[in-house]
């Protein structure tokens, strides 16, 4: 599971008579790579964006529907499109959802003029066509060559695969997105390529799972740069890596299930060459609930895996989520799940209560957790986890750490170092003095102080 994020398409000058379209994006950031490909066609075909709903002759909502909260987020934003402008499309992983045998958005908004499921740019632009007709003969530049992102412009989302093959009981995702769809290797790295190109100086990896990457197609050679290489993680990752040495620039992997062969790819990170973090989705540690759950491994071999990672990379920033309340879940298969966490000492940890999903298998399981107790479960994880990060963080001060400039004022500055992604993890602040500096700049910035999340610092000469 993942935070989720809404974002709206920024104005973009563009010929007076274009017709324009207006863009919500709700959700993780696998759904705003499929609002970033939309949105690139549409541009590419001529169509002007707007960045409010009255100066939109059509609005697109990108919806969520993976927990209540989000379903009822995306719900009120096509509700809110539809009293400001009136012409929406929706698409996204609410329009594949249905209630009582008919599409739940449908049946809440009649008015919308067409809803699609997840990863249907094709259908989207059909739906446009016939609702806004497509300007004629739009300039070839309108467009980089790796799209319009909705992202700043030195960090950028790079997704590698849809769907995944798992089966986690809590989870609808495989009914909405489909099985594991892995893009060809040579197609990901020529979007790198051009991220970079752009400016682009931190790629972040995501999929459903990164470690499964080319299992689909049984890690069929795919051609980069005239060489042929395997899809598979470790050749992707490997290639990735190469790639952005050239610019200076950071991968950081997110959503890397804890499979053996990720030990593969953590000697790049102790050589420099890929960003010693890895987003492991761990969800719980006690093998009963794991079990329950039907996820892929057990605590046990996790806490291994842990500190193999550590052994052959010491600064590795592990970050990772977990359910509290599952069903079934007892007291002492929650403290068992406290155990892990103090034994692991992870650096970054998110922690949701367990919240039922239509048409997810955990529903029908029995000893449904009361709600009072799986929040006050949530509570008692994260207050573990801020002493942990508080102690974690504290070690750092005195160091010199390499920041990427977020944002820039006059005499300070917001950035994140290896061990944070952005919009989830921790952030540094900075003095700077008078020296001009500009967001994707990295520097050098001595830790002076650590709290339970961030670092403050002043700026190296």
């Amino acid at each position: 599971m993942t935070a989720r994020t809404a974002a709206r398409v920024p104005l973009v000058k563009a010929k007076p008579t274009a017709p324009s379209v207006g863009f919500v994006s709700l959700g993780c950031p696998k759904a705003l790579v499929d609002s970033e490909l939309i949105i690139t066609q549409l541009r590419a075909e001529g169509y002007a964006t707007s960045a409010s709903y009255g100066g939109a002759d059509l609005v697109i909502v990108n919806t969520c529907g993976f927990i209540d909260a989000a379903v009822k987020e995306s719900l009120d934003a096509i509700g809110e499109a539809l009293a400001e402008n009136g012409k929406v499309i929706v698409t996204g992983c609410l329009g594949a959802k249905s209630e009582g045998g008919q599409n739940l958005i449908s049946k809440v908004h009649p008015k919308v003029l067409a809803v699609t499921g997840p990863h249907a740019a094709g259908e989207v632009l059909d739906h446009v066509h016939r609702h806004l007709p497509r300007p004629h003969d739009p300039y070839s530049d309108l467009v980089p060559p790796a799209g319009l992102k909705l992202t700043p412009r030195h960090y950028a989302y790079l997704k590698i695969s849809e769907g995944c093959n798992h089966r986690c009981s809590f989870c609808i995702i495989p009914s909405m997105r489909g099985d594991l769809a892995s893009r060809p290797i040579g197609d990901v790295l020529r979007e790198a390529e051009n991220l970079l190109k752009q400016g682009v100086r931190e790629l972040l990896v995501i999929s459903q799972d990164t470690s499964a990457y080319g299992v689909d197609v049984r890690y069929q050679l795919g051609f980069v740069g005239g060489r042929a290489v395997r899809t598979r993680m470790a050749e992707l990752v490997t290639e990735l890596a190469r790639l952005a040495e050239g610019y200076g620039a950071w991968v950081r992997l997110h959503y890397v299930y804890p499979y053996p062969h990720v030990d593969a790819i953590v000697p790049l990170m102790t050589q420099g060459r890929l960003l010693p973090y890895l987003d492991v989705p761990f969800q719980h540690a006690h093998p009963r609930v794991l079990k329950s759950m039907k996820r892929p491994a057990s605590g046990e071999k996790n806490i291994e895996r842990i500190r193999a990672w550590r052994e052959i990379c010491p600064d590795l920033t592990i970050r990772s989520t977990f359910i509290a309340g599952f069903p079934g879940e007892t007291d002492e298969e929650f403290e068992y799940l406290l155990d892990f966490l103090r034994e692991a000492q992870l650096d970054r940890v998110g922690c949701f209560a367990y919240s039922p999903v239509v048409g997810a298998a955990a529903n029908a399981l029995p000893g449904h957790v009361p709600g009072d107790v799986r929040e006050e479960r949530r509570g008692r994880l994260m207050q573990l986890q801020e002493q942990i990060s508080a102690e974690r963080l504290q070690r750092k001060v005195g160091t010199v750490q390499r920041v990427l400039i977020d944002e820039i004022g006059p005499t300070a500055g917001v950035g994140r170092t290896s061990a944070d992604a952005p919009e989830i993890d921790g952030l540094v602040e900075f003095q700077k003095g008078r020296r001009k500096l500009n967001s994707g700049d990295f520097v050098n910035v001595l830790i002076t102080s650590a709290a339970v999340h961030d670092l403050r610092g002043t700026l190296c000469d």
